[in-house]
């Protein structure tokens, strides 16, 4: 996730219908892990434009927890709480940063995995392991982010730098994001990037765990391997001929990878219309290929100028209506394309724009509360929709700076290092949060 402040005309649509809404009861109980349709040594499969496992449709409940590798590699007992607070919740697919590239950009996640082309954090490499291990131990999923179009982890800028010899940019220093964006779309059509990081990836999906001995491409904890979290086509200028690079590269990764790992998904990490410029023919394009198994689609109301989280009640409404619009765009798109569609980034910033877990958080809850209706209405009238990963899950971590900002040795949380600490983070203590999340994962186990 990207803040960005760029505006999107959105297309009005037929198909679909407005959110409706629902008032959620007291709801105490831990998630009944008997009423999952989630089965063990079985891997996710897409027939007929739905997932499907073990023979079931297989929808879930998923939350965004980038940093699962790393607190697995530094605090295994903060890891073990966490993942069975998400169980207990009826959370059971988490989707997770596999790659990060060290990079002197100044939010940049520090250590990462890629030390430089070629040379791995073992640390960090063994974290994963444990991660995956953990996850299959309660019958979680887990998709696996292969890089970044954001710089929060170095991501694709980084893969430049090392085969480009270019300068740095820098736009948590510069605020030229657009510039970033531009420059960042180059890595599509950098060679020895693409050979580093389809071997990065070949590295990691042949990689054998060490907690259980099974080769990532034969574990079916992995649902699907994603190619980058939120590559874009470009910035705010459309140039049809770089937006086919775009496309090119979807579709020979995606390619390259399935042929890497035919038992597991496949899908690219885009945000949808958002991450194509307002094109929709790139999205389509992108996503038209058997390489990719399922639609991806992000949902950011207070990132894209839709809400105001400082005037709130004036905003809300409109930003709500823009959302439906948006999903049932997307919605309309996968069932052309007859494929599953995963809202796997949504999210609101806790109330007054605070960052302490002890602020309220009233319209997160009632934003949280419309998106899984719809989704549960959707997937009752068999629609695209699969599942969904809200942004994002901190669970025990803390800040541990009074101006919320990561500095290394911090807890780590869901919000990534450039942004405040907290921004997005459901907390352990957000019990109404919570609650709302565990009441979706029941109305979802008794669809199916």
């Amino acid at each position: 996730m990207k803040i960005n402040t760029l505006s999107f005309k959105l297309r009005a649509v037929t198909a679909g219908t407005l959110f409706g809404s629902l008032t959620l009861g007291a709801c105490t109980a831990d998630f009944n892990a008997d009423t999952t349709i989630t089965k063990q040594g079985a891997f996710v499969q897409v027939q007929d434009g739905t997932f499907q496992l073990a023979g079931a449709p297989y929808h879930y409940v998923g939350t965004n927890y980038w940093y699962g590798a790393y607190l697995a590699a530094t605090d295994k007992a903060r890891l073990i709480r966490e993942l069975d607070l998400m169980r207990a919740r009826g959370i059971t697919n988490l989707r997770v940063l596999a790659l990060s590239e060290e990079s002197a950009l100044s939010r940049s996640v520090s250590p990462a995995i890629i030390k430089a082309p070629g040379d791995y954090d073992a640390d960090l490499q063994q974290g994963l392991d444990i991660l995956l291990a953990e996850m299959a131990a309660r019958d979680m999923k887990a998709v696996l982010y292969l890089t970044n179009f954001w710089q929060w982890s170095g991501g694709m800028s980084q893969y430049l730098v090392w085969h480009e010899d270019i300068a740095l940019n820098d736009p948590d220093i510069t605020g030229k994001w657009d510039e970033y964006i531009e420059n960042t779309t180059d890595f599509y059509r950098c060679e020895p990037c693409q050979q580093q990081y389809l071997s990065a990836a070949g590295k990691l999906i042949e990689r054998e765990n060490s907690v259980t001995g099974k080769a990532y491409k034969n574990d079916p904890t992995i649902m699907a391997w994603q190619l980058a979290n939120e590559p874009r086509s470009g910035g705010a200028n459309y140039n049809p001929e770089r937006a086919a690079d775009y496309i090119r590269w979807v579709h020979t990764s995606a390619a390259a990878i399935k042929s890497m790992a035919p038992s597991q998904l496949v899908s690219s990490g885009s945000e949808g219309l958002a991450g194509s410029q307002e094109q929709a023919e790139v999205y389509v394009k992108a996503h038209d290929t058997e390489a990719i198994d399922y639609l991806t689609v992000h949902l950011w109301i207070k990132n894209w100028g839709w809400f105001d989280v400082l005037n709130p009640e004036q905003t809300y409404g409109v930003a709500l209506e823009k959302a439906t619009r948006y999903l049932d765009t997307h919605a309309q798109i996968a069932t052309e394309l007859n494929k599953p569609l995963v809202l796997e980034e949504f999210g609101v910033e806790r109330d007054g724009g605070s960052f302490s877990p002890d602020s309220g958080t009233e319209y997160r809850d009632r934003f949280l509360t419309a998106i899984y209706t719809r989704l549960e209405q959707n997937i009752a009238e068999d629609g695209p929709f699969a599942g969904s990963n809200f942004w994002t899950f901190s669970g025990y971590g803390r800040s541990g700076n009074p101006e919320f900002l990561w500095q290394p040795g911090n807890d780590f949380l869901g919000d990534p290092p450039q942004e405040p600490q907290g921004l997005n983070s459901v907390f352990d203590s957000d019990t109404s949060t919570l609650k709302i999340i565990q009441a979706h994962a029941t109305a979802l186990a008794e669809i199916h």
